[in-house]
């Protein structure tokens, strides 16, 4: 069953006093919510603009100053105390309903909410059928920069330009302070140009061999004898970080130009020491989206994922070796990761080292 791609009547005459905007998960996908939120500041000045999202998410968008308020989910509740939540988001939490609520990702959790909520708007893209019940507006997507098709919503809706607006994480001065500090603690001496490396993803198909990255540092270090590595790691990665490290002294990299954190960061940590970086080398996953947010620069290198998240800004590329079944956007792969297996180190260090002299 079709359904057209606008509804959109009414939506020009608008003048919101209070808007949600729902993006539960994941991190990657809630920071590049943020140049939504700037393109709802610049329309709705006036505004109050919140977000609700998941608590893990909640360090992304901390201190920015588009955002009055962010309602945290816990989803280790209860049934009826997450209900209880998403009636008190529904409705406002006592401070009136909002005019308009704009679903960017169309989850369960997230339609409980526009259930309880009488907003006179509850926008989206476009739904399939068996939903569009549940909103009074939709309007389609744009792309291929995954910031972008998440703002198409807004830009369809309320013809607003795209200006390539990046995501942004908004660091206080006492945070930048505090990963100078940290990382002359690791042993980041004067002169050395930092480069981070996120060397995990949850899928193999993203995950570049361990022992490609570690070559690749070896070879760039050879290059480069300024150049500093600092692994990167989350909960339950440390393991992956810490064969990467071990593989790249193997290969002839000194240890002493290689940082393994002692402890895990979290999540604005691990942004303000990106800060502190000439460049952000890794998978396709969320540190690639830090390094944007932060104005560090950025080389991903690229199995099953297109290059629909890679920032179209200067500093900001993606590399893939081009097999023709690339990208298959799958998560198992049945000829064995043969586009990132077969990915040389030595194709990805020339555009390491011409990143780092642009």
């Amino acid at each position: 069953m079709s359904i057209t791609q606008f509804r959109t009547d009414g939506l020009a005459a608008l003048n919101p006093k209070r808007i949600l905007c729902c993006q539960l998960r994941q991190i990657g996908d809630v920071l590049l919510l943020t140049p939504s939120l700037q393109m709802l500041r610049k329309r709705f000045p006036d505004a109050d603009i919140d977000v609700f999202t998941e608590k893990k998410c909640v360090p992304v968008l901390e201190n920015n100053p588009n955002i009055h308020h962010i309602w945290a989910l816990e989803r280790d509740q209860s049934v009826l105390d997450c209900l209880r939540f998403y009636r008190k988001v529904g409705t406002g939490g006592g401070q009136g309903r909002y005019d308009m609520i704009i679903d960017f990702q169309q989850l369960p959790r997230i339609r409980w909410v526009l259930a309880f909520s009488n907003a006179p708007v509850k926008l989206s893209y476009t739904p399939p059928w068996y939903n569009r019940l549940v909103y009074t507006h939709w309007a389609p997507v744009s792309g291929p920069y995954a910031a972008k098709c998440k703002a198409g919503v807004l830009m369809n809706a309320f013809g607003l330009p795209w200006e390539n607006e990046p995501p942004r994480l908004y660091l206080t001065a006492s945070e930048r302070e505090g990963a100078r500090a940290e990382l002359a603690a690791w042993g980041l001496g004067p002169g050395q140009t930092l480069i981070t490396v996120d060397p995990t993803h949850r899928r193999i198909t993203r995950q570049w061999p361990a022992r490609h990255y570690g070559k690749l540092l070896a070879l760039a270090a050879e290059r480069r004898p300024d150049l500093c590595f600092l692994m990167l790691y989350g909960p339950g990665e440390l393991d992956i970080a810490a064969k990467v490290r071990t593989l790249a002294l193997a290969a002839g990299l000194p240890p002493e130009r290689l940082i393994l954190p002692p402890r895990l960061t979290s999540l604005r940590e691990m942004a303000a020491m990106q800060a502190e970086a000439a460049l952000h080398l890794g998978n396709c996953s969320s540190p690639r989206h830090f390094a944007v947010a932060v104005g560090t620069k950025s080389l991903t290198v690229r199995g099953s994922t297109s290059n629909a998240w890679t920032f179209p800004g200067p500093g900001h590329e993606d590399i893939a070796l081009g097999l023709p079944c690339q990208p298959c956007g799958k998560d198992t792969c049945s000829l064995g990761c043969k586009c990132l297996e077969d990915f040389a180190p030595e194709a990805v260090l020339p555009r390491l080292l011409a990143l780092l002299e642009e």
